[in-house]
């Protein structure tokens, strides 16, 4: 039985919660590998609906779920999270749920730098969700910060509160804030650290214990391949990489354990916060599937910008990805639309192009060409097989499928876990 891994395909926000909790429901381990609490999960389970931030979607249905050393962890918000998870009847404990013990810890002066430099950034804000990701990545890679096993030796962390502190001292000045009240910081980590060590392990281990026993492990991504930092619409992207390959670097398994890779992708499209969007539409249409869609972040609360589904933007993806199949989300949305159109390439300066650039400044000078197609009649909210799907909505994934170049895994017709249409097992490759 084949590993899989699941990432968002668009700008995030494609419903991969509902995805995620439907495998979850049959893998062994699931596995967050990258990204923060700026993540936003939403599952529908029956009667109850829950909302996921940093927990592996797995945590629901008891199934082992590990964050890898790829995540940035918050712990006071994880700490949250668990209580309120808990108050819903799920049990958390360290035989379903575990922490990689080189993971990096957002801290206080995270949230408090990212705050002051979108406050200080005027037009360039990037639209961060103010929670300390891109700074505690920023002192991952400069080695300056701490990480889950310095919880266990607080006594010894002088030489890493000095590395830490001489760079934050100097920024906060630079914003004429006070330098960092060290003693506070360190009080507070002595106050998380039991809750946050009972969970601490090397999780590379457990996982290659488990890919070694035959388990089927679920790759849990955040975010888009547009946000990715390195592939997406750079500045204005998270600070990690959400594509399938960080599997390997954000877990500990070899890049070999990827498996299937299904990316989520969302029948229109969508956007948090600022950046290029060539499909955006500022108009009825544009605001009709905002509302038909419920296009609100699940952490921030954000309005969501809406447009046409861009097949130029996800065939890079899927290429960027390698992504074995898509699974469709929200098909539903487009029910009773007289007129739906595709984004198959676009306009760069009057010349063709069929990529989307790297360049920031090309990015937003790009003209969408569009082909149109007729709506359909009848509704697909619910449909669990080809059968049930109006025929010119399936005429519109099938020309998806070929815009893309990659296939349909499963499309997705509510909220609801059973409401799936499986085309190809993901699990049974």
């Amino acid at each position: 039985m084949a590993n899989v891994t699941v990432i968002g395909a668009q700008w995030g926000d494609e419903g991969k919660g509902k995805i995620v909790d439907w495998l979850a429901s049959r893998a062994d381990v699931v596995v967050r590998f990258q990204g923060g609490h700026n993540a936003g999960h939403t599952l529908v389970v029956g009667d109850k609906t829950y909302k996921l931030s940093l927990l592996p979607s797995g945590i629901v249905t008891g199934t082992l779920s590990l964050i890898g050393n790829g995540v940035v962890l918050d712990p006071w918000a994880l700490r949250e999270e668990i209580e309120r998870i808990e108050g819903q009847g799920v049990s958390i404990s360290p035989a379903n749920f575990g922490i990689a013990d080189n993971c990096p810890l957002i801290l206080p002066l995270h949230r408090e730098l990212d705050g002051m430099r979108e406050a200080a950034a005027g037009k360039g804000k990037i639209g961060t969700t103010g929670r300390g990701i891109g700074p505690a990545y920023e002192d991952k890679v400069g080695r300056r910060a701490i990480r889950v096993c310095d919880l266990a030796h607080l006594d010894e962390l002088e030489p890493q509160l000095d590395r830490l502190c001489a760079h934050h001292d100097a920024l906060r000045a630079g914003f004429g804030e006070e330098p960092v009240d060290r003693a506070a910081l360190l009080e507070e980590l002595r106050g998380i650290a039991p809750f946050v060590q009972q969970y601490a392990q090397p999780v590379w281990k457990r996982l290659n214990e488990r890919k070694k026993a035959g388990d089927r492990i679920l790759f849990e991504g955040a975010q888009g391949v547009l946000l990715d930092v390195d592939h997406g619409t750079y500045p204005f992207v998270t600070s990690s990489n959400t594509v399938s390959g960080t599997v390997a670097s954000g877990s500990g398994l070899g890049p070999g354990s990827a498996g299937f890779v299904l990316g989520i992708v969302k029948a229109y499209t969508t956007r948090v916060g600022s950046g290029p969007f060539p499909t955006e539409l500022e108009d009825e249409v544009g605001q009709k599937l905002g509302e038909r869609g419920h296009e609100f972040g699940t952490v921030t609360a954000r309005k969501r910008r809406c447009g046409w589904f861009d097949a130029t933007l996800v065939r890079q993806t899927c290429a960027i990805s390698g992504v074995t199949g898509i699974a469709l989300t929200k098909i539903d949305v487009l029910d009773g639309f007289e007129t739906i159109r595709i984004c198959t390439g676009y306009t760069l300066d009057g010349e063709p192009i069929d990529y989307l650039p790297a360049n920031a400044q090309e990015q937003a000078r790009c003209v969408p060409v569009y082909e149109e197609m007729d709506g359909w009649e009848g509704t697909t909210v619910g449909a669990r097989s080809w059968a049930e799907l109006p025929a010119q909505a399936i005429k519109y994934i099938r020309r998806i499928e070929e815009l893309i170049e990659c296939p349909v895994a499963s499309v997705s017709t509510s909220p609801e876990r059973e409401d799936t249409i499986l085309v190809r097992d993901p699990f049974a490759d």
